[in-house]
């Protein structure tokens, strides 16, 4: 596959669900974080598992662990979800994140091996592992035209986070570009 496929591949896609974009974007909070959503509200939605993406959504970009604050809330997801159920569905899996993710939440996977997102094949991996339907498989991601038009394109049920974690002082370059990349993707689907 040429490498940036998946870029073309979110445009393409974009404008296919721009309206179902658009309607993620008018109705999720401004503040919508991971913390302030209730796994047990999840759950009793009809989410029966969860694709977590990494940079943005559990850290800032290119943090090699979960925030504390991250962590506590996956502490509750397991509780009611189960760790089996839980996957890490990133663009950037590193090999120091699977790791921390080993020793200290062992029962969630990372999904690799398949096409990035928007592509649907991680979310179906998802479905697949977990067992479920991919009606019951939530995406929560920070980027409209990856996890959440994924999500779209599969038939999952998508979680948009709107107040992403970025540390400028950490990586100061990096977080700009993302920055402006979901400040471009906004202007695109209001």
């Amino acid at each position: 596959m040429p490498p940036f496929a998946h870029v073309l591949a979110g445009f393409t896609l974009g404008f296919t669900f721009r309206k179902e974009l658009g309607r993620i974007l008018r109705e999720t909070p401004s503040d919508s974080t991971i913390t302030n959503q209730d796994p047990e509200q999840l759950a009793a939605g009809g989410i029966a598992a969860l694709a977590l993406d990494f940079d943005g959504v559990l850290a800032p970009h290119g943090f090699p662990e979960p925030l504390p604050e991250a962590r506590e809330w996956l502490a509750r997801c397991c509780a009611v979800f189960g760790a089996d159920r839980i996957f890490v569905l990133s663009n950037k899996p590193t090999e120091a994140r699977r790791i921390w993710f080993r020793d200290h939440f062992p029962g969630i996977r990372f999904i690799s091996g398949v096409r990035k997102k928007p592509y649907p094949d991680g979310l179906q991996r998802v479905g697949e592992l977990a067992r479920v339907p991919l009606s019951a498989v939530l995406m929560v991601d920070d980027r409209l035209l990856t996890g959440c038009l994924a999500a779209l394109n599969a038939g999952a049920r998508t979680l948009y986070i709107r107040r992403p974690y970025r540390s400028f002082r950490h990586r100061p370059l990096a977080e700009l570009f993302f920055l402006l990349l979901r400040a471009g993707e906004r202007v695109l689907f209001k």
